[in-house]
């Protein structure tokens, strides 16, 4: 069979990779590789319909986002080992090896984590979530309970169980994320994660003692006092998916207005992760 191969540049590539996706899917698109700028897409020769792909690149920036994009024949290939060849395994400072399961073990690893790479945001390839993998490494997590929202995945609900947190609820409103991380879940033998398909609507009234948001900053603004309202007084908020410039001061000025702290940040290639504390109240005979 003859395929098509759609070259998608991106802009920004982390959230517009995840919609457009989505929309390529339903279009019939059956197989997709993240590159540094975008991505790769494939279809049957046979139901590629250009027309389609433009009125979704006319509608792409009312869903936050923009695209470009080129096309050509491919000859007829073992598309899955194709796949395959191209998606790598990766390692976090050297403690936490993400691996699909065509992948080699590795025993020696403190942290070992399968996933089933299919259209979920988080395998750690991106920056944002090898960032929040990074701070997850040192952060406290034994006997706590921990709220991923935008889990995708489930790599870091995942992490968060392996490293000792007593309980962690998954939240994603993408209904083949939720699926994929529920199967990731049960792939790692994890017994502690709850996986929810839907939005921040979907906290459940338990304060938590971390909470986790690798997003975008747009929903990281409209949500952030429902992530700070499900947070214990001295909780942990770790939020990645933007960048260094602008939005990172944006946030930190959003966050101080609910009492929680700017602490860190880590950055690379401009995109960035940060963990902000929520303050603790003062005591009558403290004030």
């Amino acid at each position: 069979m003859l395929y098509i191969e759609l070259k998608c540049v991106v802009n920004p590539v982390e959230a517009g990779n995840e919609i457009l996706i989505a929309f390529l899917a339903e279009l019939e698109y059956d197989s997709f590789l993240e590159t540094e700028n975008g991505l790769l897409a494939y279809i049957p020769k046979t139901l590629f319909d250009e027309q389609k792909l433009k009125s979704l690149l006319h509608n792409s920036k009312e869903c936050g986002f923009s695209f470009s994009y080129s096309f050509e024949d491919m000859e007829d290939k073992n598309w899955n080992a194709l796949w395959e060849s191209h998606y790598e395994a990766v390692v976090v400072d050297e403690q936490c090896y993400i691996r699909a399961p065509f992948h080699p073990a590795k025993p020696e690893m403190k942290y070992e984590i399968v996933i089933e790479p299919k259209m979920s945001f988080g395998t750690a390839h991106h920056e944002t979530t090898a960032q929040m993998i990074s701070y997850l490494l040192v952060e406290n997590c034994e006997g706590k309970s921990v709220l991923d929202m935008g889990s995708g995945t489930g790599v870091l609900a995942i992490l968060a169980a392996m490293r000792g947190a007593k309980r962690v609820l998954a939240i994603d409103n993408d209904t083949w994320a939720y699926e994929n991380c529920k199967e990731n879940v049960v792939q790692n033998n994890i017994h502690t994660v709850e996986t929810v398909c839907g939005d921040a609507d979907s906290i459940k009234d338990t304060p938590y003692d971390i909470v986790i948001a690798n997003i975008n900053r747009n929903i990281l603004l409209q949500d952030m006092e429902k992530y700070i309202h499900a947070m214990k007084a001295g909780s942990i908020l770790l939020l990645s998916g933007f960048y260094q410039n602008n939005d990172l001061s944006i946030l930190i000025e959003e966050a101080a207005k609910y009492k929680v702290k700017f602490h860190s940040f880590k950055v690379k290639n401009e995109w960035v992760a940060a963990r902000f504390v929520k303050k603790k109240m003062l005591s009558l005979h403290q004030i």
